[in-house]
């Protein structure tokens, strides 16, 4: 599943079927290469979506126990949220510092998270090949 396709999607609750807010974005731990929370847009408290507390990642929705799933980020989840931490919109660069072009959208597996791969200017570098995400760039392993 593609950053582009998600963002915007319904967060539902189960427990009782109603909307508890909107996908905006998304937290990436880069050493371990997957999401780890869900950035979430809703008119209650809380912002984020611990991967931990997602039920499923459908094609039409996300759907989590319920309103109580969404809150504020811990402080790892903190620690990898903001600006110097998005993928979309950064150089790609090589560890041997080689530019490879832009990150335009990034692919996720939906039922564990995973990034498979990060797509842009430069075709598509596997996602088993990040290594780090910083204010400037993304950076990529060569091999």
């Amino acid at each position: 599943m593609r950053y582009s396709a998600a963002v915007g999607r319904q967060v539902v609750g189960s427990d009782a079927a109603d909307t508890v807010g909107q996908v905006a974005g998304f937290v990436v731990d880069p050493a371990g290469r997957r999401v780890v929370a869900v950035q979430v847009k809703t008119s209650g408290p809380g912002t984020i979506v611990p991967w931990a507390s997602i039920g499923t990642f459908g094609d039409d929705a996300v759907i989590v126990r319920g309103p109580d799933a969404v809150g504020e980020p811990d402080a790892a989840i903190a620690a990898l949220s903001g600006k110097d931490h998005t993928l979309v919109g950064k150089r790609v660069l090589t560890v041997a510092g080689n530019e490879l072009g832009t990150v335009a959208d990034v692919d996720f597996d939906p039922g564990s998270g995973a990034i498979t791969a990060l797509l842009g200017e430069c075709g598509e570098v596997a996602g088993v090949r990040l290594v780090g995400v910083g204010s400037y760039a993304v950076v990529v392993d060569t091999h």
